[in-house]
């Protein structure tokens, strides 16, 4: 079961940092005797509440008396004063309160303390009832109260800045808005703060607090601040902080959709996705978040709530003509209605449409409607569509009017014109859903009303294309695997090559599935092989030229991908001619000849242009960004990247197999050239695109995030990606050496061990051609076994330190072998490949303890292809042999060049790496201040960080929060130091480094 705690449990707050900013500055004036006031507007649950108690928070712990009340929501009149007495209540006892006998009003609690001063100040009995000189006698006792508040406050605030927090505002009653207006106007000197939330909706034009906020804003101690929605980034994030348990990313992105940013929206759907208890997100809106937003509508007019039924059936904003039309009310009616609607906020005017503030709220309104009722509103939209010309996105809409009236036969017509328009759009995640939907229905609606040329088998074989191009290959695979499983002997041989060729294209997706391919693609030329020249026959074989160019059978693939080439030209398929010539574009490169496979694949691109065949120009346009990618022309490779994540996008096939793979590639690229963009949360998957096709384009920016030192955000990307390493081998290559790398940089030793032996491990089940990529990881895991065996010396294990350098010097013949059997693509290996092969070997020389300059000279002339970073970082470990090798002159420049691009690119830990050695061997390094010390210092300066701030009375879990890192890392640290400092206790630790100089207090 997944449990959603409540807020205010724990979560910390998410996102608004200019919010919390503006309120603390306010409250920095206010501490200054600029008396201020602010003024919080927002939705019912965006957050406003959860602010406040953050400020409050705040504000208490700088030294601050917090006071805070709330209006309720009393339909009958309401308690005058509510907020202010609740606020002030804590102070009862206090002697400022009791000398003031006017406030009695406001705390009728205290009971005889205040008895007569209250009798005098409200007039007797009589005098209440009516007799001469009750209003004066009234006015004069609430202006003796609103000046005790006042005073009281002020008075309060000579001692301590006060902080005034008034909730809900838009249900105070008359009397307590008056006091709040006679407040701010007299804000002088006064150490006073007074914040008041109130909610933006529910103020319509006629609400009594509209015009006091009018004039409120004019004064110049007052400031109103919007509190909006939460961006998508800030809700992912949210929605990570209130979840325990890992979440689907589909149901991750159906929460942020539907909740459109509301914090409170948020957490319920949450809680129906908990109460689900399989992890996905429920359709049907929560009763409770229901209840809670038509209560609201429940105080409107009969005709605005027959208009909002109404509104709640169309699909988007709604015109006034069809309002008119459907609502069944005259036209004076059918204003008054709109305008109170828009009036309290429930529409908004969009241009010349009508639309719900709130997505949630109108599925709560169309939630509430009886059956039949909703069906004969559905009914009536169609039926005024239908009268209407067909234009963009009306099939879309008849579709879904059609269906919910149970007018299956014009459903399923409109479904497939619906899915017809949106391919021609680019967009084939709606193509998918309008198909699926006619599948859907399809056995419901008799064969005689089904339209003609159309049957479930191309349904089912359009549905997997559908899906395949939308970023979702498993489903993929399972509409053309039942596609296959409709097939009989009526169906035509050239049909039904073209199914099982569909499923072999889908499987070819998927690492787990591609197996599976040679058997289709098989059957899919056992249907085709002794028929003449087609334009089904030229695909088959170009497919089949794929699959076995993958199984290194490239003979067979050299022979397929040539007939695939005389057939398109013999049946005149520009598209399957094109794909048969990016293969023998690739076949090329392998045998050397790159100047040939180039031009095929440019002549490749053209033709896939000419005829319109988008998937087949995608491959052409990544087949040659691979081709100068695997020559490190990366400034080229590049650009051929960025043309096909330019050309998928245009076409709608963003999360195509194609498009998410140039992407990965030039996010990759862009890592190695340090070109390091922000995450892009536009680039985040749709709704519904699978976790294997999302995976892929984040395994990439792992290494991103690795090296700027988000090591809580690898940690959490990492777990995500563990489950998907079968799906996408690019991704466990990517996923193993980040994991390696990352223990490297903690120097959790065993946990470097523990990740290069999974890793792998796993990756054995690969052929040779996979295995070259485990170089890069396990030169990491040399690293790993060299610092294990440092570590052990330092301690004075000599048996570990032998062990660790026995098992490193396995890991390098390893490479080697990796080296000599593993070739890429073009059968040599490539400068990528040259650069961690020698990477591996200058950490190999580091198992002993002397490292070798000369070896770390040359890994750091092999990584000048371009790649800034890794060179980065062999010149670190190059200027560290440099240091043993007595040759500081030198290794000072690495260092001070070094230190200058990890700067720049934003590379803290290797920058923390480069301070650390310099300081140990004295090295001054540009614009970094040196601490001159009389004693060797053992401690990094990740061990330092750490160590001051325990000395400082920080817990763990605090010190992790201020460095950015695990409570766990923390701990290994705090060992560390405690290990070398020779102390057993924190407290002795810290008291060790004051005594050797090595913390200043």
């Amino acid at each position: 079961m997944l449990i959603v705690p409540r807020l205010g449990s724990g979560i910390p707050l998410v996102g608004r940092v200019e919010q919390l900013r503006g309120l603390r500055a306010a409250l920095a004036r206010a501490e200054r005797n600029e008396a201020r006031a602010v003024l919080l507007a927002g939705d019912a649950g965006v957050g406003k509440t959860r602010l406040l108690a953050e400020l409050a928070e705040h504000a208490t712990a700088t030294g601050a008396l917090v006071l805070t009340g709330r209006c309720l929501d009393l339909r009958d009149g309401g308690l005058p004063y509510l907020p202010f007495a609740e606020a002030l209540t804590p102070l009862a006892a206090v002697e400022a309160v009791r000398a003031r006998p006017a406030l009695g009003r406001l705390l009728p609690q205290l009971g005889a303390v205040f008895t007569a001063d209250a009798d005098q100040l409200s007039g007797t009995a009589s005098e209440r009832d009516g007799l001469p000189g009750v209003r004066t006698q009234h006015d004069l006792g609430q202006l003796q109260l609103f000046d005790a508040v006042l005073g009281l406050l002020a008075e309060l605030s000579e001692t301590q800045p006060v902080v005034l927090v008034l909730e809900d505002l838009h249900w105070a009653d008359g009397s307590t808005r008056g006091l709040l207006s006679f407040l701010v106007s007299r804000l002088r000197a006064q150490r006073l703060l007074i914040v008041a939330s109130y909610r933006e909706e529910d103020v319509h034009r006629r609400h009594p607090l509209r015009a006091l906020l009018a004039d409120l804003v004019r004064v110049a101690s007052v400031e109103r601040m919007d509190l909006p929605p939460f961006g998508e980034d800030e809700a992912r994030a949210f929605v990570e902080a209130l979840a325990e348990g890992k979440l689907a990313p589909a149901t991750v992105a159906d929460v942020i959709e539907r909740s459109e940013g509301n914090p409170f929206f948020v957490e319920e759907l949450l809680a129906s996705v908990a109460e689900c208890g399989d992890g996905r997100a429920g359709a049907e809106l929560p009763a409770g978040l229901a209840e809670v937003l038509l209560a609201r509508l429940e105080r409107l007019g009969p005709d605005t709530q027959r208009v909002l039924r109404v509104a709640s059936v169309a699909d988007g904003g709604v015109g006034h003509a069809l309002l008119t039309d459907v609502a069944g009310l005259d036209e004076t009616r059918l204003d008054e209605a709109l305008r109170e609607a828009v009036q309290h906020h429930v529409l908004v005017v969009e241009r010349t449409h009508y639309a719900f503030r709130h997505a949630l709220l109108k599925e709560a309104v169309h939630g509430d409607l009886l059956p039949g009722e909703r069906t004969r509103l559905h009914a009536a939209y169609a039926a005024r569509l239908l009268t209407q010309p067909g234009g963009r996105g009306r099939d879309a809409l008849l579709a879904h009017h059609s269906l919910e009236s149970n007018d299956l036969p014009t459903a399923l017509a409109a479904s497939l014109r619906a899915a017809t328009e949106a391919e021609k759009l680019g967009a084939p995640d709606a193509a998918l859903g309008h198909t699926e939907k006619a599948l859907s229905i399809w056995d419901a609606v008799p064969p005689g009303e089904r339209p003609e040329g159309v049957d479930e088998l191309k349904l089912l074989h359009h549905a997997a294309y559908f899906a395949g191009a939308s970023g979702e290959p498993e489903r993929a695979v399972a509409y053309a695997r039942s596609a296959t499983q409709a097939l009989d002997d009526t169906v035509p041989a050239e049909r039904a090559a073209t199914i099982w060729r569909r499923l072999a294209e889908s499987q070819m997706a998927m690492d787990s599935t591609w197996d599976e391919s040679v058997a289709s693609i098989g059957r899919a030329w056992e249907l085709v092989e002794h028929l003449p020249a087609s334009r089904t026959r030229a695909w088959v074989l170009g497919t089949r030229a794929r699959i076995m160019r993958g199984l290194h059978r490239s003979a067979e693939s050299l022979e397929s991908a040539r007939q695939a080439v005389a057939d398109a030209r013999a049946s005149d398929t520009l598209g399957a001619e094109a794909d048969g010539l990016i293969t023998l574009g690739i076949l090329a490169e392998f045998e050397g000849d790159r100047e040939t496979a180039r031009e095929r694949l440019r002549e490749a691109r053209r033709k896939a242009q000419q005829a319109g065949s988008v998937n087949v120009e995608l491959r052409a346009l990544y087949f040659l960004a691979l081709s100068y990618d695997d020559e490190a022309d990366l400034p080229a490779a590049l650009r051929a990247y960025t043309e096909c994540v330019d050309a998928a996008a245009a076409n709608g096939l963003v999360w195509s197999g194609y498009g998410i793979e140039a992407r990965a590639r030039r996010l990759y690229l862009r890592y190695l050239t340090g070109d390091w963009p922000a995450w892009e949360a536009g680039k985040r998957p749709h709704l519904g695109v699978s976790s294997s096709a999302a995976s892929r384009a984040i395994a990439s920016w792992v290494y991103i995030a690795l090296a700027r030192g988000d090591f809580a955000e690898v940690d959490r990307l990492l777990t995500g990606l563990r489950p998907l390493w079968r799906s996408d081998a690019a991704i466990a290559v990517a996923a193993g050496a980040i994991a390696v790398e990352l223990a490297c940089w903690r120097r959790d030793w065993a946990e470097a061990v523990r990740r290069t032996e999974e890793t792998l491990g796993w990756l054995e089940e690969y052929d040779d051609v996979m295995r070259l990529a485990t170089l890069r990881i396990t030169a990491h895991a040399i690293a790993g076994r060299a610092g294990q065996a440092e570590e052990a010396r330092l301690r004075g294990a000599g048996d570990a330190a032998a062990e660790a350098v026995r098992a490193g010097e396995a890991l390098r013949e390893r490479v080697e072998h990796a080296a000599r059997v593993g070739k890429p693509r073009s059968g040599t290996l490539g400068p990528e490949g040259r650069a961690w092969l020698a990477r591996a070997r200058a950490e190999a020389s580091r198992l002993g303890g002397t490292p070798d300059p000369e070896l770390w000279k040359t890994a750091v002339a092999e990584f000048g292809y371009g790649a800034r970073y890794e060179q980065a970082v062999c010149r670190w470990r190059y200027a560290e042999a440099l240091l043993a090798a007595d040759d500081a002159e030198a290794a000072a420049a690495e260092l001070a060049d070094v230190h200058e691009l990890a700067t720049k690119l934003g590379a803290r830990p290797l920058a923390e790496a480069v301070r650390e050695l310099a300081g140990r061997a004295k090295v001054a390094l540009p614009g970094v201040a040196t601490v001159k010390r009389d004693v060797v210092d053992p401690l990094t300066d990740r061990e330092r960080a750490v160590l001051e701030r325990v000395a400082q009375g920080r817990t763990n879990r605090q010190v992790g929060a201020e460095l950015f890192i695990s409570e766990k890392t923390v701990s290994v640290h705090l060992s560390r130091a405690m290990a070398k400092l020779g102390a057993s206790r924190r407290a002795e630790a810290v008291a060790i480094a004051y005594d050797r100089g090595l913390l200043t207090r």
